[in-house]
């Protein structure tokens, strides 16, 4: 029988072992250390200069019917001065605004409205606000309304805190400078109209270059909205196709989120056979890792959950105006695909649409704005989706695999990668066929003649992509965009 104190000599003796070993394989040590191993992935060690960790953050959600009424009460929290809310002329006529402005009246405090964003916003419009902004003092922020409102009110907060900076001071690299601002944003409350961006919890905000005929982002952590309120009455009078891009939107989040390259790409490296891709260069400081890290356990759980709820509600959503149940699920979707991918990323359905709202200048919606030709974001971010997971289905079949059957998609284990490929885009042409959306770039304005110059504006921005399942190039990116060209 061992005694206490050879147990405790045993045990010392072991822990010995496990300090002084250097072996990474205990069947093949040789050292006198014995047959024990660990793993060091600290410092300047073994791992070197690449990234294994990932962090999560979210800005506090609060998810309610009728909640808008308590932002007078957060912003009065807040502690500040003057409050700007910015919406765009039509959100200025609905529920959502008169929420939030009679709240912020009622418990008299001081704000001023900005009326005037722009959907789709630009450079220039985004600077407008931004002025505005500056101008009336505004300490604060509340954004009501769709993407466009809650991005150009981010720009608008982080360059209230960073006024020695200008707008494309902080813009992606190769079209700004991609500084890092000295200074968080400004308080920030997004009250969402829609049910798509996720804009209410992301890192990012979009703004397209009409003179590089490409759209690009403002990415920084200090982004984030401080709360996001998410009311399912805000919803109801949401416009036909603005449910369905929007839905589109939530859609691609959540796909390219699930399959991006793994936050730490061993999982990826070994089952792929690629060669060194794991995340690099790992950075000296942890408040120095990026917004976008590659697809993670906890982005995972989210991204999930949105794929299941858009595949028993999007359509509902879509088919009854008034079934507020299903309205309500796609915002949750909405805001629950932003927490996923605001951490993990995006990919190709992305960074392949900025040229396509960017160049597109024919394609008018009935329900945007019937004076003046615009692509939706979410139109042109499913335009490509087919030809997209087409392409990267076979960088990890599994993964595709798993994000098919959130969807509803049955797919056996043993499946072959073409298999899955065409299961998976089957899902998103069902939804395309049955809500009668634009068949393609074609439908959109574009021809054959159009996709070099397409490619050679995305190519541009794909180096803010880097996390995509596969690698790709301007002659890559031309042909997902002609076989785009047609999708159903």
């Amino acid at each position: 029988m061992t005694s206490a104190y050879q147990k405790g000599v045993l045990a010392r003796d072991l822990l010995t072992r496990f300090a002084r070993s250097k072996q990474c394989c205990p069947h093949h040590a040789t050292s006198n250390s014995g047959p024990v191993c660990v793993a060091r992935p600290v410092g300047n060690s073994s791992m070197g200069s690449k990234d294994y960790a990932f962090e999560f953050a979210s800005a506090t959600l609060r998810y309610g019917r009728g909640v808008t009424a308590e932002v007078g009460y957060d912003v009065k929290n807040l502690g500040v001065k003057h409050t700007l809310i910015l919406t765009d002329s039509n959100v200025a006529k609905t529920r959502a605004f008169k929420e939030v402005a009679d709240s912020l009246t009622r418990l008299k405090l001081q704000f001023s409205v900005f009326d005037n964003v722009m959907i789709e916003p630009t450079a220039t419009s985004m600077a407008e606000a931004i002025d505005f902004a500056r101008k009336v003092g505004a300490d604060s922020f509340v954004a009501v309304g769709g993407g466009s409102a809650m991005d150009t009110a981010k720009a608008a907060a982080l360059l209230g805190s960073n006024r020695e900076f200008e707008l494309l001071d902080f813009v992606n690299a190769p079209f700004g400078r991609q500084l890092n601002p000295l200074n968080p944003m400004l308080p920030l409350i997004a009250v969402p109209t829609t049910a798509g961006t996720g804009a209410e919890m992301t890192t990012a905000a979009v703004l397209d270059l009409p003179e590089r005929k490409c759209k690009s982002t403002i990415r920084h952590r200090s982004l984030r909205p401080l709360l996001a309120i998410i009311d399912p009455l805000n919803v109801m009078s949401m416009p036909r196709n603005v449910a369905i891009y929007s839905g589109f939107d939530v859609l691609c989040h959540a796909l390219e989120s699930y399959t991006l390259k793994q936050f730490d790409m061993v999982t990826l490296s070994l089952k792929a056979g690629l060669k060194s891709i794991q995340r690099s260069p790992k950075p000296s400081k942890p408040d120095q890792r990026p917004a976008y890290q590659g697809a993670n356990p906890v982005s995972d759980v989210w991204v999930r959950e949105a794929l299941q709820i858009i595949s028993k509600y999007f359509r509902r959503s879509v088919n009854d105006p008034d079934d507020e149940e299903a309205r309500a699920e796609m915002m949750k979707a909405a805001s629950f695909a932003g927490m996923g991918f605001s951490n993990a990323g995006v990919h190709l359905c992305h960074a392949l649409c900025y040229p396509i709202s960017s160049i597109g200048k024919s394609f008018v919606d009935r329900d945007y704005n019937k004076d003046k030709p615009l692509i939706p974001h979410g139109l042109a971010v499913v335009t490509t989706a087919v030809a997209d997971f087409l392409f990267t289905t076979d960088a990890n079949p599994q993964r595709h695999a798993e994000a098919a059957r959130c969807l509803g998609a049955e797919i056996p284990v043993s499946a072959s990668s073409d298999y899955i490929a065409q299961t998976l885009t089957n899902e998103i042409r069902g939804y395309m066929s049955d809500f009668g959306v634009p068949n393609g770039l074609s439908a959109l304005g574009f021809d054959r003649s159009d996709v070099d110059k397409l490619a050679e504006s995305a190519n541009g921005s794909m180096k803010a992509y880097s996390l995509a399942p596969k690698e790709t190039d301007q002659d890559t990116i031309a042909g997902l965009y002609e076989q785009s060209l047609t999708v159903y």
